[in-house]
């Protein structure tokens, strides 16, 4: 046992507290960032089909450097005084006017050199919301906050055998637009696999009008949210108490970025949904049985 350590152990608890020195170790900032996701109609010259529904992202326009002028999540520091779920219900409503909502705790990252200012690591959260229900204002920090369309696209994958197992390398381009403005990046993510443990690894490339490394925890999101429509009700907070199969189908086409086929969409959520006796009947479409969502279903199937 060395001296310092038969010293610590002669001390109190409160005698070790009060002589220890918080300097001791570099302190890295902490902060949170938001992704809020939404679907939206977007409508249809032929009056006779279903709007399309369209994936949407919530971003802030920076009004402070850094990256002053570019699009970037909701965000902001943790006070010494609130747990970081206060934060970023304290930071959202700061940042959006939203408030109220169910957020999940996403990822942490913790990439050195990922904030130009200082050592941050920031705790993302992630929420799948009706826009209709709230009315985005942006923060006096932000110079505008607006809904974008956003899709990921794989461009190229590689994978490479080696001795103790193999390498996948994807590469994946980022698109983010509105009728007003865009933002793109391009990232490549390396998972390893070796004497069989995994780790993975992404790299921003390219990033145009995309603050910070919110790319990443964009395309991040993205995944987490399509692994998430299948074993949660999620979509279902998209829709209105009564809904058209049709309608289920377009939101989870949306989401899971794919066409689905209708028959074996069905099968897929018959325990999920519960047939009323109700029909709706509007001009140009057939009359549609309407369903409501099956709170009873088994979530573990």
């Amino acid at each position: 046992m060395t001296e310092k350590q038969t010293r610590q152990q002669a001390l109190t608890e409160q005698q070790f507290l009060d002589e220890y020195d918080v300097n001791r170790y570099v302190r890295p900032s902490v902060s949170v960032d938001m992704l809020l996701f939404t679907v939206t109609d977007e409508e249809r010259d032929n009056y006779r089909k279903l709007s399309d529904k369209a994936l949407k992202i919530l971003l802030i326009k920076r009004g402070v450097h850094p990256y002053q002028g570019e699009w970037a999540l909701p965000g902001g520091f943790v006070s010494a005084d609130e747990s970081i779920d206060e934060a970023a219900i304290r930071v959202l409503k700061k940042e959006t006017n939203v408030s109220e909502v169910y957020l999940e705790q996403l990822y942490t990252w913790g990439d050195i050199g990922r904030d130009p200012r200082a050592r941050v690591i920031s705790c993302s959260y992630m929420a799948l919301i009706d826009c209709e229900l709230y009315h985005i204002q942006a923060g006096e920090d932000a110079a505008d906050a607006k809904w974008f369309h956003v899709q990921d696209q794989w461009i190229q994958k590689k994978t490479t055998v080696t001795e103790k197992g193999w390498v996948i390398e994807k590469w994946v381009e980022l698109r983010i637009w509105n009728d007003e403005e865009s933002a793109t990046a391009k990232l490549k993510i390396t998972k390893t696999v070796e004497n069989g443990h995994s780790r993975e690894q992404q790299e921003i490339l390219e990033s145009h009008n995309l603050a910070f490394d919110h790319a990443k925890m964009i395309l991040y999101a993205l995944e987490r949210l399509r692994n998430k429509v299948d074993y949660t009700d999620i979509a279902f907070h998209l829709l209105p108490e009564l809904f058209t199969l049709s309608e289920l189908q377009q939101v989870f086409e949306v989401i899971l970025g794919k066409e689905l086929l209708a028959a074996a969409f069905r099968r897929k959520i018959t325990d999920k949904v519960v047939e009323t006796n109700q029909i709706r009947r509007n001009a140009g479409h057939r009359p549609s049985k309407l369903y409501k969502y099956n709170p009873n279903w088994n979530h573990e199937q």
